[in-house]
């Protein structure tokens, strides 16, 4: 049974292996292909314009949740086609499936990654031409037992409480002040 660090370690390492060039084993550093699914693995990262192809991932780690992040160039007529979300969708699949399978390859374990809802996907216009689009998605991570799952709530609900028993503590006319127990209220006199 790996360890929460170990899970963490691996599946960092199967995203780091995944830089611009793994795809083609003239570049990678152990001479293995490695192909994602991303449409910058068209042609030779050096001497092949893309055409404008770029697009990256990266992932990071909230609880017991991995938060995959998907950003990508794409011209206009691609952003107004009806598929346009479930490509993006289907793009995250297969970075989903390429960090599955490098996981096992590093580690010579498996991990389990369910999706936690539906993908965010935000799109912005560059130019007249072109789109930027940025995705997120998040995962549960199977076997990180002991880690507590991260409190609900907005970052905004959880500051304003967090202010309110701040200022709680010293003042009596705060409205539903509340004393902390272990203070003892010590006036001079």
């Amino acid at each position: 049974m790996a360890t929460v660090y170990e899970i963490i370690q691996g599946i960092n390492q199967a995203a780091a292996n995944a830089y611009d060039g793994a795809h083609d084993e003239k570049y990678s550093h152990d001479g293995k292909e490695r192909k994602v699914g991303l449409k910058r693995e068209e042609g030779d990262c050096i001497i092949t314009s893309r055409g404008g192809k770029m697009d990256g991932f990266g992932v990071r780690f909230h609880g017991d949740k991995m938060i995959l992040s998907y950003q990508s160039e794409i011209p206009l007529k691609d952003f107004h086609d009806r598929s346009f979300e479930n490509d993006t969708e289907a793009t995250l699949n297969d970075v989903i499936k390429y960090l599955k399978k490098e996981y096992k390859n590093i580690t010579g374990n498996s991990v389990t990654l369910s999706s936690d809802g539906d993908a965010k996907i935000h799109a912005q216009t560059m130019s007249r031409k072109r789109t930027w689009v940025q995705a997120t998605k998040s995962y549960k991570i199977g076997g990180m037992s002991g880690v507590e799952p991260v409190k609900g709530g907005t970052p905004e609900d959880r500051l304003d409480k967090a202010i309110e028993n701040f200022l709680a503590i010293g003042k009596k006319e705060y409205p539903g002040a509340k004393k902390p127990k272990n203070i003892k209220n010590t006036k001079s006199k």
